[in-house]
């Protein structure tokens, strides 16, 4: 059984995270902040599919001005991602943010940060500490391995907002290269009370970047370390809500949303198989309970699988066995395949 890091809880809005409380899933809206319209519609996207925090990019004045009309529409709490300007940090916090995201790499100058914390802490609005392997600084330590070098860097941050007496951080470590991603949040983990928010950075497309990301954050996931994740993809961020509690739900760290198994297929098969799974999934990507649906090809591993999910279907030629609970309920013929069990999932 896993075991998962004790951190200090934090509160992004009315979210909880860390403390031993429910992984969070994160997304990033791809719209331009500044029209404030979009992004608000992007985020009610994202928490219909069950993201629970966003975070914007701010990346100038005009962006941090939207911040107001964005947070009216918003029903999950929103991140200010900040870089190079600590104004806009300002500005953002003004506007009525959850939560500021600063990367030490691009906002250093020490007096910079400390009128971000000051703001911050009057408002008890949490800062997440952002270093990303791709924007440390050259000047540091360069001589060292990347991943040492973003535990000195998240460490250096810590230590500045402590002697401001602030305590309200989350910390996240990212970078492209998997190992490296996970030798630095284990060796901070070690180092710091504090959630860390897990993620491999610019993974890709979701052809191939949910696999670095299920590789990179499941491994941490599994280790106990992470308390929030976000898949970064090339792609809708939907995408990335999907994603992240697919990799919840395969370390059975989250209940929402259906699972299904189903077979490769192969010569055994004696039906489409495949048509059928990507049939069954499509219904039940529009459905967020927690349920167990089996789609088998034949008869060696068909009836076992099916028997096991709440619901299940054992394929044969021409015919199937409708599984519920463990019990079988009925066969019927291939064109009522799909009818067939999804009248078992809907009724359950």
């Amino acid at each position: 059984m896993m075991r998962r890091r004790a951190s200090r809880p934090i509160k992004i809005g009315d979210v909880t995270i860390g403390g031993g409380a429910p992984i969070v899933v994160q997304s990033m809206t791809k719209t331009d902040t500044r029209d404030a319209r979009a992004t608000t519609a992007q985020i009610r996207e994202l928490a219909e599919c069950g993201c629970q925090i966003v975070r914007i990019a701010v990346p100038d004045k005009e962006a941090a001005q939207a911040i107001p009309d964005i947070k009216r529409g918003a029903s999950i709490p929103i991140i200010a991602d900040i870089h190079f300007d600590h104004r806009l940090a300002l500005l953002a916090l003004e506007g009525g943010v959850d939560g500021i995201r600063i990367n030490p790499g691009n906002i250093s100058d020490p007096e910079q940060i400390k009128k971000i914390v000051l703001a911050a802490r009057e408002r008890e609005v949490p800062i997440r500490i952002g270093v990303n392997a791709g924007s440390l600084s050259p000047a540091k330590g360069a001589e060292k391995p990347v991943a040492e070098r973003m535990v000195d860097a998240a460490m250096e941050q810590i230590k500045l907002l402590k002697s401001l007496d602030f305590e309200l951080i989350k910390v996240s470590l990212k970078a492209f290269d998997v190992p490296t991603t996970i030798e630095a949040n284990s060796a901070i983990a070690r180092k710091m009370p504090y959630p860390l928010h897990l993620g491999i950075t610019e993974a890709g497309t979701p052809r191939t970047g949910v696999i670095r990301s299920a590789v990179g954050i499941g491994t941490l996931l599994y280790m106990g370390i992470g308390d929030t994740i976000r898949v970064s993809l090339s792609g809708d961020p939907r995408q990335e809500v999907v994603a992240g509690y697919e990799i919840l739900k395969s370390l059975e760290l989250s209940q929402r949303g259906p699972t299904l198994i189903s077979c490769p297929s192969c010569g055994r098969a004696e039906v489409d198989i495949i048509a059928l799974a990507e049939a069954v999934e499509e219904r039940l990507a529009k459905m967020d309970k927690p349920i167990k649906v089996a789609v088998m090809g034949c008869v060696v591993n068909g009836p076992g699988e099916a028997r096991d999910a709440d619901v299940g279907i054992a394929c044969g030629k021409g015919r199937g066995v409708i599984f519920r609970k463990g019990e079988q309920v009925r066969t019927v013929e291939e064109k009522d395949f799909i009818q067939a069990l999804m009248a078992e999932v809907e009724a359950l």
